[in-house]
């Protein structure tokens, strides 16, 4: 193995740089497990940048009895608020109700569940409302005169899993974005893993321990390596459309469509609204998902059954899809399979290496899926601390009571008055209490060096390529920060060519 760089023997490999791989490191590393982590794009370039940004219990799962799955998701809502309180936020949700979709009665006893099966503090409860006379009504059209409204959260997704990856660094995981396991053997007590980074260079590691969080791609990644998939994945495209903002408030919807699924609007980046979801098996490639012009249709006029604003196609700014890879439990519909999840262990007998294989989860899970997945690890790390942590310890920038946002955000106004206010606000929604880190002794919007656009400064960019692996313009654009909304052409290409020359 000439000219492949070696690293010695590691606790744990993980594949896998989404929400869930990077979680696991997390909680790895905080347990003083030594872990390394591959990941072969960008941190959250696929399914786990490409949610609807909910931290959420599912209202529509109960319709399918899950429980469980729903109660257990409502525990982990403000438990995630409370360790990552400037990229998580409360939010209300409206359900307007429409002649034909389902009945009062049903949408009351659901919303009671929901108010009282979870862990739930700080929420406000459910309520029915007057859409007459609500500002969540003036929208709407005109026939659509009452609903409810509940409480979930909001979540910058790609920047949970980010977060993840930086808290697992700086206790001393190893985080190798833009590097593919090429490939990996199981010899006795451990696993020979060979990776290669984009530059073509070769490392050869060692664990005792492999976690396969390759999200859509886990079960190929047995079968391709002739280990036989315990449980069958269901790719399933979710595609979602970004429109200029349909309304001021920042109340969200949660509407019914004449199929009976239902979608989301959702007040996006301050200037636009979210819509989404759609639910489609997915049969093409990985790298080659996008939202098709039939699904693009299809939340246009989704919208339009609801909204007293029409929207046309020609009028979407941005779309994006991901790819979830849900258990396949026989459902016969997409959106009735299950957003549980399952971790296959194998491996272990005669002291033999283990591999530990994560299928399904949803983002609001993956704390509690990461938790799951080391206490399953503790025979092959005898010196696993047994702690479970990462409810009580906040992500990197979340060091501040959820009560005190607000005042977090005017001590960062006061502190740096030369700030415009929209740049506070992104500051503080964005890095929390480590934007005091690159605004450092910064005076004057001078002191940030170049403008690439819209407030995107060098200070942050820098600070995205030293401290969050952004290696490319669409990192930073799209998954650190979505200034890709806002920057023009002649901007992103400034952008990509600073990267260029500064990586």
């Amino acid at each position: 193995m000439t000219n492949i760089e070696s690293h010695e023997t590691d606790d744990v490999i993980v594949i896998g740089g989404g929400v869930n791989g990077c979680g696991i490191a997390r909680d790895l590393a905080g347990r003083g497990v030594r872990v390394r982590l591959f990941e072969a794009n960008d941190l959250a370039s696929g399914t786990s940048s490409s949610s609807t940004k909910l931290i959420h219990g599912g209202l529509r799962y109960l319709e399918h009895f899950e429980f469980g799955l729903v109660r257990d998701a409502l525990s982990e809502r403000e438990k995630l608020w409370s360790i990552a309180p400037h990229i998580v936020w409360p939010m209300r949700f409206v359900l307007p109700h429409l002649p034909g979709g389902r009945p009062g009665w049903l949408v009351r006893l659901g919303l009671f569940l929901y108010d009282h099966i979870g862990a739930r503090k700080l929420l406000p409860t459910s309520r029915s409302i007057n859409l007459k006379k609500d500002v969540a009504g003036r929208v709407l059209r005109g026939d659509i005169a009452s609903g409810a409204e509940y409480s979930d959260c909001w979540v910058d997704d790609a920047r949970l899993v980010v977060l993840n990856a930086r808290d697992a660094a700086n206790r001393g995981a190893h985080i190798h974005p833009q590097t593919r396991v090429v490939s990996f053997a199981r010899e006795a007590d451990h696993w020979s893993v060979i990776a290669e980074d984009k530059s073509g260079k070769q490392t050869h590691c060692r664990a005792k321990v492999l976690v396969n969080a390759a999200g859509p791609s886990a079960e190929a990644i047995l079968t391709g390596n002739d280990m036989p998939s315990a449980t069958s994945s269901r790719l399933v495209r979710g595609s979602h459309i970004i429109v200029k903002k349909l309304f001021e408030h920042d109340k969200a919807y949660f509407c019914q469509n004449d199929d009976g699924r239902i979608f989301f609007a959702i007040p996006y980046e301050d200037d636009f609204t979210l819509i989404g979801t759609t639910e489609a098996e997915h049969e093409g490639l990985l790298s080659e998902v996008k939202a098709s012009d039939e699904e693009v249709l299809y939340l246009c006029e989704a919208s339009n059954r609801y909204f007293e604003q029409q929207i046309a196609v020609e009028q979407v700014v941005w779309t994006y899809s991901g790819v979830r890879p849900l258990i396949d439990d026989g459902a016969d519909k997409a959106e009735a399979a299950t957003r549980g999840f399952r971790l296959d262990l194998d491996g272990g007998e005669n002291g033999e290496a283990g591999v530990l294989s994560v299928f399904g989860g949803k983002i609001t899970s993956y704390r509690e899926l990461a938790d799951e997945a080391c206490d399953l690890l503790a025979d092959w790390l005898p010196d696993l601390a047994r702690r479970s942590w990462t409810a009580d310890e906040p992500l990197p920038g979340g060091d501040f009571p959820v009560t005190k946002a607000a005042e977090f955000c005017d001590g960062l106004a006061k502190d740096f008055p030369f700030l415009p206010l929209e740049l506070v606000n992104r500051y503080a929604r964005t890095y929390g209490t480590v934007s005091r880190q690159f605004l450092g002794e910064a005076a004057s919007l001078a002191d940030l060096g170049r403008d690439f656009g819209h407030g995107l400064y060098q200070a942050e960019v820098d600070h995205l390529i030293r401290n969050e692996w952004a290696s490319s313009a669409q990192d930073v654009l799209w998954r650190r920060t979505k200034m890709g909304l806002r920057l023009d052409a002649q901007h992103q290409q400034m952008l990509s060519d600073y990267i260029e020359m500064t990586v």
